[in-house]
Formats: structure tokens, sequence, C-alpha cells
């Protein structure tokens, strides 16, 4: 064993040292030694990601002296996977000198000298250090931040940070790593840091575009490879730096004083296509261009039959020819596009790639296509690795059943399918780098994470479709989007170069010439395309004197100003900051756990609701992939559509976010009871995926527990974790402003959101809420949404929950009264209006005045006070509520007084248990969320109003002795739980007809007059204090909505209810 031992690790050792970076060491080490700050600009595959962390620590141990090495990588799965590849090369387990940390999960971390963690990590470490002045940076030695061209946002941001911090930690050392792509910008960031260049050691690879590829599989030629792998071989390596300057300098000189002879000498018959196409650094100006636009027609001619590319674009957008026609050069001009028209002509590509184009969309993916190129490549040849880049899991999926449909790749012994994605399970995702049987081919369908990320080296050919989902927000509209989007020129020569890691290689780009030259140079930082409310809060923690504004400034590529305050107003809305952009208790709070501030949100009203394990699912999920496997064959989709309808039933059904609670629940009595790989096989759920959440949910428990939010026993904790009306409103503290109403559509047409920007949206069909059908044409119920993804079809939402208005009406930024058109409100007797109001009936506003809110949290009537004491002035007149100034609901001006109070006293209630989590509440705050609780309870009744319905027409519903007759508006098809399933819950399914009898608790307009106790078959809804509902018992019922006994000390907010001449009416701030 021993023998073996050492004869491993010498091949590990062997294979160290044929990586090109291992000839940089001692000048890596050097450097970092000299230099505060160094950036190493490396080719994909030199080796920098595994050996530069390693050179450091060797180097450090070497002297006798200690250092803790934190590795940065973009991705949690580079980050684990990495972490684990360098462990094995030094022969030891992960945990040990080598961890890693990504958020809600770790191996190792504190004892280990090198530790990855993914950049948000690193942040939070950052502003700990800012906000404690603890140690944490200063124990640390080495940062390296690798793949920094990916632009992730906290990288981004933290470039910042680290340039800021760096001359108050003289010890510390930071190692840039990045492609060869754009080095020159980050090193002029950090005032010219040192370059160390890298070469990659990759053999050369052929490119084909689309016009190509239609040609090859036109072709009647027996074997399209031969030429390709003849010219791949007979290309020139790379050229050197040395070689980049001379030609710079050559067509510089060539340029602006006509002296072509360096230019001549070093274009010759052996100078190969990389110096014939060379591209001058600053002006993208190539040989050919510049003969071109000084009428040389000789060497123009030279160039041309030396094969030279006429399509490529210098930097101001100008091909050759273009040049040739500004300089007046007409020779030159006739004979680059003769040139041009007789390529085109003699392949027929040009002609293919019109008719190609004219006959379907490019954007979308053409499966077809790449499975006709797979079987002409698998044809002519029979060896290497092919890797297909696609967009999505969905993509992916769709490109394996394509596959698995035709008999040559479905047969196993000669093809192995892998896919690659963050769904894929850790175990299956490492079939990637496993040499497939000798005989036997293997295709790896893959996203962008095969880009820079993973190396697989066995891959000859890529196939890249061009496209990659991008997350893309549009912070004039406030409304983000996942869609397909093309890639940058960056990216694709990312793609480009996974091919040739161990022979000659191919790539087949399924875009025109005319595309890739107008493709980006880089994709858009992230920074510029995100939501940055978890960035913004940051910057508060770091530096709470700061504008956020400006220091967002400092960053490479600074977010537009909107993108900024719409940031600050979602922070300011939950309560993180003030209207002053100050940093408030409760922002500071917000800023302790792992997780975006509105995650948080939804976890502390979870904690005061007593319904905190399923947040703790929710949290946690969020940020992580789908446990639910989506199969490949039609007939087993069926089935785990119909599995994701039982699991969702659990708890009512109309809920996706319900089934993914109800699935974590079910597993983990599944896993204690024997039972998880049944389980697991009949729910089409993967349990790599929810053992790592099962991690992640503890870790973020321990958090809480830390910070002394929520007890050490955590039982308490979760007593209406089973009432779904508590959860929908536990899901709305998480996800709004994320909300949208169910339009009314014809009969057999798929379901239509408007979101609240009025974006007309789909349901996705594996979403449960898919077929859902209102009974009627005018019910428009309301549903609550995780993202809206831009797909080939449009936009649609995958995720999403059924809720009422109640969890909107007590969780929205704000709310407004308006009159409702058509009624005449009676004057106030002392208002002193001049009795205009007689005859305005609100048509002319309609709900836009209604909504015209300013400042502070208040309700307003509309732009005219004596309008407002008109609609407010009786406690029985009817009014329209207005939420967010788009959802609006019928109710009685009474009611609304009585819901603004509860608002209040929420805030208050939140805010009280954030900063005093192991005390009681106070009596009135108490009461109050007890009436929330019981109001939210009935919000899980498939007959939650609709907004037009009035809020008293709940009170006479829940209180009718027929109420299954006048609930439910949506049809829902959900099976009911098998025995299995129900054999690993704890309790008993949650049930409406069972929910249903003998219903006679609060609504809005009781809640003065005490709240009614609650007959139910399931457990009432449970106060913070442990008091059940049958239990509890309101100090003074009457001040729940009144107002009285809340100092502002108690949060009791800007806004009270008073009575007036025996009236009730909302007074201002």
């Amino acid at each position: 064993m021993r023998e073996g031992f050492l004869t491993s690790r010498m091949q590990i050792d062997e294979e160290r040292s044929k990586l090109p970076i291992s000839g940089f060491r001692d000048a890596i080490t050097s450097a970092v030694e000299s230099h505060q700050i160094i950036l190493i600009s490396g080719e994909t595959g030199c080796g920098k990601t595994t050996q530069v962390p390693q050179f450091l620590l060797d180097y450090m141990w070497g002297k006798g002296e200690a250092c803790k090495i934190l590795c940065t990588q973009p991705r949690r799965i580079s980050a684990t996977s990495v972490a684990e590849r360098i462990a094995n090369e030094r022969g030891e387990s992960v945990g040990e000198n080598v961890g890693y940390k990504i958020r809600l999960e770790s191996k190792g971390g504190r004892h280990s000298s090198i530790v990855f963690c993914t950049n948000g990590v690193l942040l939070r470490v950052l502003v700990a250090n800012s906000r404690s002045k603890r140690e944490d940076i200063s124990d640390m030695t080495h940062i390296i931040m690798d793949e920094i061209h990916e632009r992730d946002c906290f990288c981004d941001f933290m470039l910042a940070i680290i340039r800021d911090i760096l001359p108050s930690y003289p010890h510390l050392r930071v190692v840039l790593m990045s492609a060869t792509l754009d080095s020159e910008r980050f090193s002029q960031y950090f005032g010219g840091c040192p370059i160390i260049r890298v070469p990659g050691f990759t053999y050369p690879v052929r490119s084909f575009y689309l016009e190509d590829v239609l040609s090859i599989l036109k072709s009647t030629d027996d074997n399209h490879l031969i030429s390709a792998n003849a010219s791949a071989q007979d290309e020139d390596p790379e050229l050197t730096e040395e070689d980049k300057i001379a030609l710079d300098e050559a067509i510089n000189l060539a340029w602006s004083i006509d002296d072509f002879d360096p230019l001549l000498d070093l274009i010759s018959v052996e100078g190969g296509s990389k110096i014939h196409n060379y591209q001058h650094s600053l002006t993208g100006l190539t040989p050919l261009m510049v003969f071109a636009g000084k009428g040389r027609v000789e060497e123009v001619c030279m160039l041309l039959s030396f094969g030279v590319d006429c399509s490529i674009i210098s930097k101001d957008g100008k091909s050759a020819l273009d040049w040739a026609e500004q300089e007046n050069q007409q020779e030159a001009a006739e004979i680059i596009k003769n040139h041009i028209e007789s390529s085109q002509n003699n392949i027929g590509g040009q002609n293919l790639l019109e008719k190609y184009i004219a006959s379907g969309n490019p954007e979308i993916i053409d499966f077809v296509l790449i499975e006709q190129l797979l079987r002409k490549i698998c044809i002519d040849s029979n060896e290497g690795a092919i890797l297909v880049f696609l967009p999505g899991w969905e993509d992916i999926n769709r490109m394996k059943e394509k596959l698995f449909a035709n008999p040559l790749f479905k047969d196993s012994s000669r093809f192995i399918i892998v896919p690659l994605h963050s769904m894929v399970p850790s175990a299956d995702q490492k079939k990637v780098f496993n040499r497939p049987p000798l005989g036997c081919r293997k295709i790896v369908l893959s996203t962008n994470v095969a880009e820079s990320s993973i190396t697989i080296d066995d891959v000859v050919y890529v196939i890249d479709s061009g496209r990659m989902k991008e997350k893309n927000y549009d912070p004039y509209n406030n409304v983000s989007t996942l869609q397909s989007s093309w890639v940058s020129k960056a990216n694709a020569k990312q793609r480009e170069g996974r091919a040739g890691r161990c022979q000659p290689g191919i790539c087949y780009h399924l875009f025109s010439k005319l595309r890739a030259a107008s493709m980006l140079d880089f994709q858009v930082p992230e920074i510029k395309r995100m939501p940055i409310e978890e960035l913004c809060l940051q910057v508060k923690l770091l530096d709470p004197a700061c504008k956020v504004e400006d220091f967002l400034r400092k960053t490479l590529d600074p977010p537009v100003s909107e993108t900024v305050h719409n940031a600050l107003r979602v922070l300011q809305d939950i309560g993180a900051f003030t209207q002053d952009e100050e940093l408030t208790e409760l922002g500071e709070k917000l800023g302790y756990l792992p997780v975006h501030p509105l995650t948080c949100r939804m976890l502390f009203f979870a904690i005061l609701m007593n319904c905190l394990d399923p947040a703790l699912t929710l949290a946690c999920a969020s940020d992580f992939k789908d446990p639910f496997v989506l199969p490949m064959r039609p007939n087993e989709k069926q089935k785990a559509a119909a599995a994701r309808h039982e699991l969702a039933s659990l708890y009512g059904g109309q809920s996706d976010q319900l089934a993914l609670i109800a699935a974590f629940e079910c597993w983990k009595n599944a896993k204690r009871k024997g039972l998880e790989g049944r389980f697991c096989s009949q729910y089409f759920v993967s349990s790599s995926t929810m053992n790592l959440l099962f991690g992640m949910r503890k870790q973020l428990q321990g958090e809480l527990i830390r910070h002394g939010f929520i007890p050490d026993d955590v039982s308490s904790c979760s007593l209406n974790a089973n009432h779904p009306g508590i959860l929908h409103a536990v899901l709305v503290a998480g996800l709004y402003p994320m909300v949208g109403r169910i339009l009314p559509v014809k009969q057999g047409k798929r379901l239509i959101i408007e979101a609240a920007n009025g974006s007309k949206v789909r349901l996705h069909t594996r979403s449960v809420n898919s077929k859902l059908v209102p009974k009627k044409p005018e019910d428009c119920p309301l549903i609550m949404y995780d993202e809206i993804t831009r797909g080939d079809g449009g936009m649609f939402i995958r995720n999403c929950t059924v809720v009422g208005p109640f969890p909107l009406l007590f969780l929205a930024t704000e709310i407004a009264v308006a009159p409702i058109k058509g009624i005449v409100y009676d004057e106030d007797e002392d208002d002193g209006d001049d009795g205009d109001g007689d005859d305005d009936d609100g048509s002319d506003d309609g709900d836009g005045d209604a909504c015209n809110t300013d400042g502070d949290e208040k309700l307003v009537v509309s732009k005219s006070g004596g309008k407002e004491d008109k609609v407010m002035s009786s406690p029985d007149n009817s009014v329209m509520v207005v939420v967010d100034r788009w959802l609006s609901f019928r109710s009685t001006a009474l009611d609304v007084a009585q819901i603004y109070c509860l608002r209040e006293r929420l805030l208050a209630a939140i805010l009280f248990k954030v900063m005093n989590p192991h005390e009681v509440l106070p009596p009135v705050l108490g009461a109050s969320v007890y009436a929330i609780a019981c109001i939210l309870s009935y919000d899980g009744l498939s007959g939650i109003p609709t907004p037009a319905e009035s809020v008293d027409s709940l009170t006479s519903r829940v209180r009718s002795t027929d109420i299954n007759k006048s609930m439910p508006v949506m049809k829902d098809t959900s099976p009911n739980p098998s025995r299995f399933l129900l054999s690993l819950l704890n309790r008993s399914p949650f049930s409406w007809s069972s929910f249903q009898k003998g219903v006679k608790g609060p609504a809005v307009g009781a809640v003065t007059n005490g709240v009614e106790s609650m007959s139910y078959n399931q457990e009432a809804p449970v106060m913070s204090a442990g008091m059940s509902l049958d239990q509890a018992e309101l100090q003074d019922p009457t001040s729940v909505a009144s107002g009285s006994g809340v100092s502002k000390s108690q949060g009791s907010g800007n806004g009270s209810c008073k009575r007036q001449r025996g009236k009730r009416s909302i007074s201002r701030p």
C-alpha cells in the first residue's frame, strides 16, 4: 500500500511539473514577496487555479512561517471541486490543510492553511472585520481572487474594498488571477501592479462558424475532418509578448509614416495565420487593413493568397474593405470585394446561411442542427470527447432527449451522454472527468460552467451554441429576468479553448462570422445588470458614514444611479435604512445573516409568527439548486409533475414553494425511517441536493442561534409551521414585491399573469399552478413568484404560490385609500368644505390619485384633504384600498383604519423581537400579532377574496354554515396524498374541508371587539409566547387597533387611530 501511495504521489508531482505555470513558480513567489498586489494573467489550462495557492503555501512553510491563504471562486461548484483537487494533490482530505467555506456550507476553515470560498463569503469577512475591528484580516496572509474577468458583482465590489484597505494592512498580499483578456485594465485599477503572463498549454484549435457548418453538413465529401485536422496541425503556435510588441510597432510605422519594411519582414509564408490576422492591441488594425488603406495592391494580393480573414473588424468597426473604400483605394477595394464574393460562391456557405436564417429564428437553439453535426463528427471520427455548450438545464434535457431518440446515440455501449449543470448531483458531475471505455465516446452537454471553472481534459470537439443564460435587471421598470442571450467574444474564445486539450481540436460556433464580429468584447459586468440591495447594505455595514452611491462609484464599472436608488428604496421599505440613508438597528441585524436582506426579513417575520422551520427551507433553497429532478423521458415527466402536485397538496396545493417545503419534510422523515431511496425515486427528488439543503439549514439555524435571534431549543419556533395562511404570509415577506395577478383567460388557454409593472407573463408548464382555472371570469387571484424568466417563447414564471390579499395588506410597502367610483360621500359636518364634494364621485381621479403618496407610510386619499375627510368620515363608508399603487380592494373605512394600525403594530413587533429576541412582546403588540395570525389563517383558504371583493365579504363567508359552496375561486386538480406519503408526515395533511368546518374566527372588522376563538380540526395558530389561539386572552382587546397603550418607543409608528365626533377616522402624522 505504501508503495502504491508513493507511485501515485510521483504521478501527481509529474503531472504538476508539466503544467505551464510550474516554470513561473519562483517568479510568482518573488513578486508576491516584493509587491503587495500582483496580477497573474494566464491562459485557460495553465494551472494557475490549483498551483498558485500551493506555491505560496510551500514558500511560506519553507521559510518556517505560518500562513492563511483565502482563495475566492465565482461559483460554489468551483470552490468545492478545486479544494478537493488540491487536497488530493497534497495527499490529504478536504478539511485538513485545505478546506472550503461557501454560503451555509463549509469543511475545515479555521485551522486550514488554504481555504476556498465564494466571493460573497470573503465580502462578509471583510465587512465583519470592519464592523467589529477583529483580527480576521490580520490573521490572513494572502488573498487570491481567481477568475476576476468574469466580473461577478461581489468580486467587483471587493476589488474596491481591497484597494481601500491595503494601506492599513501592509502584511497582506493579494494575488489577482484572470484569463488573458482585459488584464491591463485590472492592473491599471490597482495603480499599474505587476502582471505575470503565463501561456496556456493547448494544441491548435480550428474554428468553424455557422456558414461553414451548413456547408459541411450539405457537403458530400467523405470526411470533413481530414482537411480541418491537417490545417489545425499546421497552425502556428501562440504569439509571444515580444511578437505582439514587434507587430504593434510595425503596424504603427506602416500606417503613420509609410514604413512598410518591418511589417513585410514579419509577414512571410512561414509567418502563419496568427501573424497574418494579428490585430493591433489598441486600434485593432490588421496587416491587411494597413495595406488596403494604403493602396498596397501587391501586398493585399499576397495576404489574400495566404488565406487571411477578411471579416475581421477593427476597434472602430471597419473591415479591410471598409478601410480601402474610406481611403479611396478603389483597386484594393475591388480586389478584396472580388475575393470575398469568390470565396462565398466557392463554398456556398453564404447562400446556405441566408436561407437558414430566413427559415427560422437564429436565437432559438436548433437541436436538429446540433444532432446532425454530432452525427457528422461521429461518422468522420471515432475518438475524442465532444463538449456541447447550451444555455440552460431545459436545453440540456431537450438535447439529451433528442439524442436518446436517435438509434445511433442511444447505444450506451458506444456513447456516454453526460449533463453538466448545477442541478446535477455532485456525484454525477464527477462523471464528466472520467475517461470512457475503449470504443465508447463521451458527449458532455454543459452550460457555461465548463468555460473556465471546470477543465475536461479529453475534449477534442466543441459545439458552441453561442447562447448563455444571463440574469438581467431593468432598473427603470424595476424588473429582473433570467434570459438567454448571445455570448461575448471573450466567452466564445474561452469555449473555443476547451477543445484541443489532448490533441489538435475543432470548435464549431453555431453563429455566423458577422454575428461573431458584432458581439460584445466582454460580458456586461454583473454589478450593472443585477439588483444590488445586498451590496448597498454591505456598504453601510462597512462604512456607516459613507453614501452608498459614492462608494459604488469606486468600482470598475459603477451601476447606474437608478439601480442604486431602487435598492435604497427596498432597504428603506423593509426598515434597514432611514429615509436619510442611515443604517438602522434592524439594518445592522439584517447584515449579520449570510442571506439576502429580503430573505432576512422573511426569517424575522417567520420567527415572530412561530413558523421558522419552513422559512429556513425556503431561505436556503432560494440560493440553491432545485431539489426536484427533471427526468428526460415524457412519461417520467408526467409522473414527476404529478409527484409535485401531490406534495403541494399536503399544504393545500396551489404552491410550488410549499411543494418544496413538503418534499423536504417528507425526505427528512423518510431518511429517519430508512425510506430515503424509495421516497426520492418515487417523488423525483435529488437525495444529494436534499442532504446539502439539510446541512445549509443547520448552518443558517446555527447563525440565528449564534446571534441570539432564536433560543437553542428551536422546537417552540415552528408551532405554526403547518398553517398555509401563515406560510403564505411568510412567503410574501420574502418575495414581495414579486406579486402578480392571474388575468381571466378563455377556456383551454394558458394562464396569463400581470406583474406590477404591467408586463404580461405566463406560468411555466412545470409549475403546479400552470393548469389552474378561475371559476369565474371576474376572479383575479394573486400569486407570489421568485423570478421572471425570459425564454424562447417569451417571459414566464417558474415557481409561484396563489395567495390572498391579507399578507399584502400587512406587508406591502404602502397602502392608500381612494374613493369608489360612483359613490357620493357625505360631507363631514365641520370640514368647512365649500360644498363641491357632493358631485365628486371620484371618477376623474380613479386609482391614480388614490395612489399618489409621498413620504413616510400613511393613508392618502387624494391631493385634497377635504376629499380624504369625506371618504373616511364614517366607519361604514365603502372605500378602495390601493396596495403599492396598483392592486385595489374594496373595504370599509373602519376596516382600513384597523388594517393600518395592525401594520404599524406588526412593524413594531418585528423590530422589538429582533432587538429583544428573548423578551416577551408587550401586551398590545402581542395582542396585535395574535390578531394578525388569526386573520392570516383565513388567507390559507382557497376561498380568498379577490381584488373585486370586499374585505367585509370575508367575515360573512367564514361565518357561513355553507362555506364550501361560497368560497373556492380556483379549480385545483391536486391529487390526494398517497398512503406512503402520509406515512412520512408527523401530522395529518392539511385539508380544506376540515379547516373550513365550524370556522368562526375574527375578520378585520371584528378586531376591535376582541378576537373570537376558532375551532379547527387543525392546530390553531400559536403566539410568539407559545399560547395557542384557543388559550390566548387579549390584555386590552379594544386597544389592538385603537392606538392606546403603545408608546413611540415600542415602535407604534407615525399614524394612529382615533375617534372624532363619534366616527372613526385616520389622523395624519
